[in-house]
């Protein structure tokens, strides 16, 4: 094993830069060329389908079956020219992940002529075998039909992987009796959700106003580790994470690689995932070092959530791809490395009119101010309401590693908004001498004007929160890095949703009571702030004083993923899916069970690894190099040097010691797991792997390994170490 760590090492100090040529000086020239969109439909299509095809688009009408083979059919031409050979519908099962099914264009004639063909039948409805994705027993075995349908509002795009080419083409994936079996299916209800009550809010101000859309920018967060020292390391290929490994005496204290000049073998990977990126249409606008060594960041410019979604996705699937042909691995693992910060995946998220106006974008005018603060209020209220549901949302094995760790948001919800939005808040609270005059000066009293000076440099400073106002929109940075972006916005999206729908109806009953509509509109939002200001919390996220406070606000504090989860069982969840048309009660059981599976095959596999590595790599070392120790020893006696051998007699003890440590941990944990999985209830066994395993045996375990690690002669550790994993260039 020693032997493969510095094989590696030696393979890495060759490593040279790998030559990325552009297709064009200009990323206007060769943007979006692989992908199906709005340009390619306008010259693919007769005006009319076009039209139609925008429609159900925009506006959610059907497609029939003529626009379908319309677009089927210039979709496969324009596919077959940039060298297309097969077609898949590209979706997004509960695993977590993304697949597909490829299928070839051709088919065989009755006179075994084989032709190009594919048909609007086949770009609307495919049918995979869903038997062996996670159902959470929304269909028995038997039954393994599933079926993907094509979700128009995300454009079509094209593969390229060697020299083969793949059509690919969004898709959602629903069961036999019609249940959602993905992550987009939820999210594309939720968004039309959203478009429906933001659009009838904002027509108490603005009749114009006919559509409202969420945007999303994903700052994605991820390490990059050279492919051979990663191979060496069967954690990090298992897992994505290193079970042991000390912590270098330079780390991150220095802050010296935070926005640092970017290594040049990562300056190639970035420009030719960035290549990759544009010709898909995925507009990577933002590149730079993260906190930690190796750790790096990308982000787009605002798209539409359920496209900028599917970018994401992809963006990830790039990422590795591109890593190997630069010799590097890519690590989306919310906490790869122990000491060091973790990676999130920063949900930048607003609210967009058709007039182009952000709803979260502060005016320099009173009365448009009081927009901002309408859906401001009613924003922090949502996530107020349903804290416990956002949580749940960013819940996983490996986000549990994360989430209050370096710098990374603590597990209790709560949003960060700024002194001076507090205090605009705290002044609309107490005013109640409200009076309605004409003028843009008619809210005066309420310092709703005062916005706009206040807020040009009010950007978060608060790194600790996981839901931040900053400026113009609001960033749920507890999103981890390894998460598909879809769970977390569909919860959002259904929250603020519902709760404008309530606001819309509390605000139509006094108008109807004849209360002037300002009054009724701020008499509404008044009510709401004492709940509100519960959920708003300005100091550090870290502190022990913010569980504390947390706890008597009646915030909760759900510190791993099975206890956060169990909000989806509750009746409260159900009734909220039921009404918005998101999800039924067994569609959320059925997550609430392949979650928890997920978290207990995810446990199990981390303690299947330790155990392996901790038997078979780290104790054989261990006793070999107690075993040379001990021949030092007697040598040193043979030659009258035995008052010499105290020090070494001292460090064959403390080696002993810890391998002994080593292998009782080992075995107790391999013992303990084979009881847990005799328990049938899901949820118990992922509590019981947090409890049993994760707690009681990971971090002792990790603590004795790398006791040995500082100890054992450097020559025969087997491990990468993280000063080579890290540091290396």
């Amino acid at each position: 094993m020693a032997k493969q760590r510095f094989d590696a090492l030696k393979v890495v100090e060759l490593r040279q830069p790998i030559n990325v040529n552009p297709p064009s000086e200009k990323v206007s020239d060769y943007f979006g060329v692989n992908t199906f969109g709005l340009h390619v439909m306008k010259e693919q299509l007769s005006t009319d389908i076009y039209t139609r095809l925008q429609n159900a688009i925009h506006k959610g009408e059907q497609i029939d079956e003529n626009v379908a083979d319309a677009v089927a059919t210039s979709l496969k031409a324009w596919a077959i020219s940039k060298g297309v050979t097969h077609y898949t519908h590209w979706f997004q099962p509960l695993t977590g992940s993304t697949a597909e099914k490829h299928d070839a264009f051709f088919e065989m004639t009755n006179d075994g002529t084989a032709i190009e063909r594919f048909k609007g039948s086949a770009l609307v409805r495919q049918e995979p075998d869903a038997s062996s994705f996670p159902s959470g027993g929304l269909r028995q075995t038997f039954e393994a039909r599933g079926y993907t349908a094509w979700d128009p509002t995300s454009p079509a795009f094209i593969i390229e992987s060697g020299k083969g080419k793949t059509l690919c083409i969004p898709t959602v994936f629903v069961s036999y009796t019609g249940e959602s079996l993905d992550n987009k299916a939820p999210l594309l209800k939720a968004l039309e959700q959203i478009d429906k009550t933001a659009t009838a809010v904002c027509q108490i101000f603005d009749r114009s106003i006919e559509k409202v859309q969420a945007t999303l920018g994903t700052e994605q967060e991820f390490f990059l580790i050279d492919k051979a020292l990663a191979d060496a390391r069967p954690d990090i290929l298992l897992t994505g994470k290193t079970l042991f490994g000390r912590t270098p005496p330079k780390g991150q204290q220095l802050d010296d690689h935070y926005f640092g000049a970017i290594p040049s073998r990562v300056s190639r990977f970035l420009q030719a995932l960035e290549i990759e990126s544009y010709k898909l249409g995925i507009p990577i606008k933002t590149r730079h070092n993260e906190v930690a060594p190796s750790q790096f960041e990308v982000a787009p410019i605002f798209e539409e959530v359920n496209v900028a979604n599917d970018h994401n996705q992809l963006l990830m699937d790039l990422m590795r791809k591109v890593a190997s042909r630069h010799n590097f691995r890519v690590l989306f693992h919310e906490k790869p490395f122990e000491g060091l910060n973790g990676s999130g995946k920063h949900n930048n998220w607003s609210l967009l009119t058709d007039k182009g106006k952000n709803l979260l974008q502060p005016s320099t005018k009173a009365k448009e101010n009081l927009i901002f603060i309408t859906f401001f209020i009613n924003i922090l209220k949502a996530v107020y309401d349903n804290a416990d549901l956002l949580r749940a949302s960013i819940a996983s094995a490996s986000n549990d590693y994360r989430l209050g760790a370096n710098e990374a948001p603590p597990p209790i919800i709560s949003a960060f908004i700024g002194t001076q939005l507090f205090n605009v808040l705290t002044e609309l609270e107490n005013n109640g001498d409200i009076k309605v005059k004409k003028g843009d000066n008619i809210y005066m009293k309420l310092g709703i004007n005062k916005i706009p000076p206040i807020l040009l440099d009010n950007t978060d400073r608060n790194r600790t929160s996981p839901f931040a106002f900053t400026g113009n929109k609001f960033e749920f940075r507890a999103v981890g890095s390894n998460a598909n972006n879809a769970r977390a916005m569909t919860v959002l999206n259904v929250a603020v949703a519902n709760q404008l729908e309530l606001f819309k109806r509390e605000v139509d009953k006094l108008i109807e009571q004849d209360e002037k509509k300002e009054v009724a509109i701020i008499d509404i939002l008044r009510s709401y702030i004492p709940s509100v200001k519960k959920v708003v919390f300005e100091g550090n996220g870290y502190g022990e004083e913010w569980v504390q406070e947390a706890k008597r606000r009646g915030l909760s504090n759900f510190r791993d993923t099975p206890r956060a989860l169990q909000v989806l069982k509750k009746a409260a969840t159900s009734r909220l899916f039921k009404r918005m048309k998101i999800m039924t009660q067994a569609e959320l059981f059925a997550r609430h069970e392949i979650r928890l599976e997920n978290y207990t095959r995810k446990m199990q596999i981390e303690s299947r690894v330790m155990a392996d590595l901790a038997l078979n790599h780290i104790c054989p070392t261990a006793i070999r190099y107690q075993n040379m120790l001990i021949e030092n020893v007697k040598g040193m006696k043979d030659i009258g040097l035995e008052e010499e051998t105290e020090e070494v007699m001292n460090l064959i003890k403390k080696v002993s010691k810890h391998l002994n440590q080593v292998k009782k941990l080992s075995n107790e944990m391999t013992q303990e797991r084979k009881r847990i999985n005799s328990i049938d209830s899901p949820e118990e066994k992922a509590i019981a792997y947090c409890d049993e395993i994760k707690e009681k045996y990971f971090e002792e375990l990790r603590w004795h390994v790398d006791k040995l690690e500082t100890m054992i002669d450097d020559e025969m550790w087997p491990l990468p170490k993280y000063r080579e994993l890290l540091f290396l260039r």
